[in-house]
């Protein structure tokens, strides 16, 4: 069995991204145990990178060893009792992930959906909490599989006068948009590296504020054999995953350090790598770096003579979603593009299989480089299926909003 070496893929699709090589030397530092006093250190001071990130005094601001998908979970399985009311506003593939896993922990889940390429408005949201009269609404910012953004800057103040909790699945945004969760009154977020944090996915990064703390709390469960004498768990029915207990991981981030699971050490390392590149670069930095990318990608894409698609209104700056030409094989364009470039771009989902391209410009990517290389390579494969175009003109156009800046 030979060794391990892959090819050095540019990953240009939806995520996971090119971790920064800062990262990666990150994960190569010696392993320690979890509760050496060092390895403590670090935990607090990944808890204090990420309110930086999230924006936010959160205390519980931690991480969720796991992809992304775990710190949704742990969200929903934390907050949701069997029962509960809970709205999903479906703009994608992920807001169906949502119901899914609601409904998995009993909750009464009312999914709400709009065509994809479109968001919701306020009012539309207002309208459904107010008929739906939810414990808590769980929400995309941004649905990598339509490209499409949520506003949500009015959606926390609409949850709180109707007394719900406010979800939000920060994946495909946390880094590359502005997401102030206090600002917003956001309740609780997630995220995952693998995307605008430029890192590996394995961990997830997770806040919670005073309110979904008093709701976790009080379905506290410690396990026999830690459990001290006369101990009594919370009044609340028991949260119904150990692994994804948050009530069981706070404790094990706070200073009790009440053991839980043995923290994944190296990617420990690398969430605390990615929030420092972050915060070093800053986020209003950081922010217009995805917003350029996104649009030199964009004036490219359509000086190939390509059509984007959805709303552009409300289009991710970090996902660019394109329609495939008529009469263009669009697996047939991608796998030239890996094989022959070394450049990886997705399909999509759904009704968008087949349909559109995706092209993600995140985290480390998120650069000159990688958006021209990529216009190039796609100029030569279309070229070669006789799509009529200007040769030349989509790195051109590029160029030149890069230059313009």
């Amino acid at each position: 069995m030979a060794d391990i070496n892959p090819a050095p893929r540019l990953l240009m699709g939806p995520g996971p991204i090119n971790a920064d090589p800062r990262v990666l030397r990150a994960m190569s530092a010696q392993l320690l145990g979890q509760f050496d006093p060092q390895f403590r250190e670090y935990m607090k001071e990944v808890s204090e990178l990420y309110r930086g990130v999230f924006q936010t005094a959160n205390r519980w601001t931690l991480l969720i060893d796991g992809t992304a998908r775990s710190a949704i979970e742990a969200a929903l399985a934390s907050l949701i009792e069997p029962g509960d009311r809970v709205l999903v506003p479906v703009f994608g593939r992920f807001g169906h992930l949502k119901v899914e896993i609601a409904r998995r922990f009993g909750a009464e889940v009312f999914p709400l959906e709009t065509e994809w390429g479109t968001v919701f408005t306020d009012e539309t949201l207002e309208q459904e909490i107010r008929a739906k009269k939810p414990k808590i609404v769980a929400v995309s910012h941004g649905d990598t599989s339509t490209t499409m953004a949520q506003p949500l800057a009015e959606l926390g103040a609409l949850c709180r006068a109707h007394d719900a909790l406010l979800y939000v699945d920060a994946t495909a945004t946390l880094g590359g948009m502005d997401l102030p969760t206090d600002a917003w009154q956001l309740d609780v977020v997630s995220a995952g590296l693998q995307k605008c944090l430029g890192g590996p996915s394995g961990s997830a990064p997770l806040t919670l504020n005073d309110r979904a703390e008093k709701r976790i709390v009080r379905r506290r469960h410690t396990e026999e054999g830690l459990k001290k004498k006369g101990e009594k768990d919370g009044e609340g029915p028991i949260i119904r995953t150990n692994y994804f207990d948050l009530a069981m991981i706070m404790d094990y981030w706070s200073d009790k350090a009440l053991n839980h699971h043995t923290e994944a050490t190296s990617m420990l390392y690398a969430a605390r790598e990615c929030g420092r590149i972050l915060l070093g670069e800053g986020l209003d930095k950081a922010f217009a770096r995805h917003a350029l990318a996104s649009r030199a990608l964009s004036a490219g894409l359509k000086a190939m003579g390509l059509e984007l698609f959805g709303d552009q209104r409300h289009k991710m700056p970090n996902v660019t979603g394109v329609y495939i030409p008529q009469g263009i094989d669009g697996e047939k364009v991608r796998r030239a593009l890996l094989e022959d470039f070394n450049i990886e771009i997705g399909t999509s989902f759904g009704p968008l299989h087949g349909r559109i391209w995706r092209i993600g410009t995140m985290g480390y990517n998120a650069r000159a480089d990688a958006v021209l290389n990529t216009l190039g390579a796609l100029e030569a494969i279309l070229a070669g299926e006789r799509h009529r175009f200007s040769r030349g003109a989509a790195v051109d156009a590029a160029l030149a909003v890069y230059r313009k800046g």
